[in-house]
């Protein structure tokens, strides 16, 4: 006996949706381009509430990267050696 068997109440698509007009339809199609330039990133509910689109995020985590940019720099300068940093 088939394990996959197909069980009406499972079946969730509205009886408008019309199946047999849906075709050449392609599994994955973009997946591959999706995978190379996409990042998506879980925001914690608090932080979303602040950060409403990609923009607003993207702002802020180039500000941090400046400010811990010039900290670092000037936490380099005044390391003996220059430039090298702690581990």
């Amino acid at each position: 006996m088939s394990s996959n068997i197909y069980n009406e109440m499972d079946d969730e698509l509205r009886p408008e949706y019309d199946l047999s007009q849906l075709k050449g339809g392609v599994t994955g199609k973009y997946a591959s381009k999706y995978k190379e330039g996409t990042n998506l990133i879980l925001l914690a509910p608090d932080v979303a509430e602040i950060f409403k689109d990609n923009v607003s995020v993207n702002e802020a985590l180039r500000l941090l990267i400046k400010i811990a940019g010039e900290k670092y720099a000037k936490a380099a300068q005044a390391a003996p050696g220059g430039s090298h940093h702690a581990a």
